[in-house]
């Protein structure tokens, strides 16, 4: 979706247009879920979180502030509510759980995060020389645009489409499980 796609969705669900909802719903439900999968490790829990961002929005449909896009709104609540989760498990957990299990638990999310990251990596790999310097000029040492811009000696325009020729090559080499991360 477009950001003005998002202003007119807003706009109707501001409205209380079910049907725009449902859109809304229909579309990032299962991303959402597959999202909080990762930190929590149980469907079951993610569909309830991603059921209750939902129904947050609804409940509070006027008073919902979206600057950016729908996908970004949903997915920043959607962290927020998994270290929720995460920060009140700990609390509950009890003293006498056995250490192994508690090292296994904390090893899983370090070793889907490396793993992760290898498949970043191999997708950056296969972005052509042009377009993966300036990505990475854009990701990892934080420049701006306009420095790019300047650093290459190219126009801020073919930075931009350097970018997000990256991120479709990106994503498209990710595969479908993990496009709500770009």
């Amino acid at each position: 979706m477009t950001t003005n796609d998002d202003i007119l969705l807003l706009k109707l669900i501001k409205e209380g247009d079910e049907h725009a909802f449902k859109h809304l719903f229909d579309n990032y439900f299962t991303p959402l879920c597959r999202y909080i999968n990762i930190y929590l490790d149980n469907f079951a829990e993610a569909e309830e979180l991603a059921l209750d961002i939902f129904t947050y929005l609804w409940e509070n449909r006027e008073q919902v502030d979206i600057r950016l896009s729908f996908k970004a709104y949903l997915f920043q609540a959607a962290r927020n509510r998994c270290f929720n989760a995460l920060r009140d498990r700990k609390q509950t957990t009890p003293l006498d759980e056995n250490l192994h299990e508690t090292l296994q638990y904390k090893e899983y999310p370090t070793l889907e995060i490396e793993e992760l990251n290898k498949l970043i990596q191999e997708a950056i790999c296969t972005l052509p020389d042009r377009c993966r310097e300036v990505f990475l000029k854009s990701r990892q040492e934080q420049m701006a645009n306009q420095e790019i811009a300047d650093d290459m000696n190219i126009s801020v325009k073919t930075v931009e489409a350097q970018i997000t020729k990256a991120l479709k090559i990106i994503k498209k080499s990710m595969g479908e499980g993990y496009v709500y991360l770009f």
